[in-house]
């Protein structure tokens, strides 16, 4: 592949309903769509940034930049990518920016799948024809709203239900779904939002018997995490802690977790992302694909990834249908009365592009030529 232009597109999409989690309240989205050439042949990734830097440094601005004035130069510098693992390792002097750096390389990916005619799924490895779907569901003001909210979701047919906590939005809230529900499939994610001060209640929700606590401590931890997984019996999941397979490796050496969420975006892109996987599955540590709000492409992404033999807990890679009015891809993603997305068997991502959308939703573009 030569690459010869990247387009960047700076999107802004309403989601149907603010979702809010310990960071605050989202009600739209506002992202990076990436177009990646090799002559006439074009793929598309998604930068999964936020407006603001909570979730972690990175913003649509810092993204920008960071490919505009880095990242691109480095691929017109390359005569030819043969493979995008070689785009991992072209991208490794700059360090972190790990959203900016996986939203070229997808592009590569979805590029280079296409070249061989093939479906990205495919070309990384995926055993599956359909991955198993869950959901997540924002912090709710009342315990009656959030049994409502669940129960809208089981109906659906979602085979996992996540829910968002932080201090004093807890336990009360988790029982009050275990007393509706019963033994459903259900995690809490905290985003960060505790401290090991907190590990007495961590302990009292041992009783709720939930899949496992998502990120319950800093966003940069994995000592505190080893010390309060130590102290309980539910698995704790990892997410913001880890950033490439270097921080998985020290994790479960730790003995920080025993589940590791995997976001494309948060580590850097697709290469990264199967070095994850893989050293997780040597070490018998199940994976999932956490979900930031994507757009049909970067849910494209996620939906591939996650058909690696290795991802055995549903992910949050819901139907377009949950977050957007219109998404940005043809055909938009379905899932099943079973709970269940079926992986399309076009070549690249699987999608193909509605343009009058993604136009519609375009509110600045920048055009790099070699």
């Amino acid at each position: 592949m030569k690459i010869e232009k990247v387009v960047l597109r700076k999107l802004k999409m309403d989601l149907k309903f603010p979702f809010q989690t310990s960071f605050g309240t989202q009600t739209n989205r506002e992202f990076i769509i990436t177009e990646v050439y090799d002559g006439t042949d074009v793929g598309y990734g998604e930068c999964v940034v936020n407006s603001n830097p909570f979730y972690n440094e990175e913003t649509v601005q810092t993204a920008w930049h960071i490919m505009k004035d880095f990242l691109i130069p480095f691929l017109f510098q390359k005569e030819e990518i043969s493979h995008p693992d070689e785009v991992n390792n072209l991208f490794k002097q700059v360090r972190r920016h790990n959203m900016a750096k996986s939203a070229l390389e997808g592009a590569i990916w979805d590029l280079y799948a296409k070249k061989l005619g093939k479906p990205l799924a495919e070309v990384i490895g995926g055993t599956k024809d359909k991955i198993a779907v869950g959901v997540s569901i924002g912090i709710q003001e009342t315990k009656e709203a959030l049994v409502e909210t669940v129960g809208k979701y089981l109906g659906q047919g979602f085979q996992k239900i996540k829910i968002k906590i932080k201090p004093g939005k807890d336990i009360e809230m988790l029982q009050a779904v275990r007393d509706r529900f019963g033994d459903i499939p259900m995690m809490a994610d905290a985003n960060s939002a505790y401290t090991l001060k907190d590990i007495d209640l961590f302990k009292q929700m041992d009783s709720l018997g939930l899949i496992m606590f998502e990120q319950p401590l800093a966003h940069d931890d994995i000592i505190d995490h080893a010390k309060l997984q130590a102290a309980i019996q539910t698995p704790v999941c990892l997410d913001e802690s880890i950033h490439s397979v270097e921080d998985a490796r020290k994790a479960i050496e730790q003995g920080s977790c025993k589940i590791i969420n995997i976001k494309i975006g948060r580590v850097g892109g697709i290469t990264e992302a199967i070095n994850i996987h893989n050293i997780c599955k040597e070490n018998n540590i199940p994976v999932w694909c956490g979900g930031m709000l994507e757009s049909g492409i970067g849910r494209a992404f996620n939906v591939a990834i996650t058909s690696l033999d290795n991802f055995t807990i549903p992910g949050d890679t819901a139907p377009s249908a949950r977050y957007w009015e219109e998404d940005i891809i043809e055909p938009e993603i379905e899932m099943d009365a079973d709970g269940q997305i079926e992986l399309q068997k076009k070549p690249g991502i699987g999608y193909d592009i509605n343009q009058a959308a993604l136009e519609r939703y375009t509110v600045e573009t920048e055009v790099f030529s070699k």
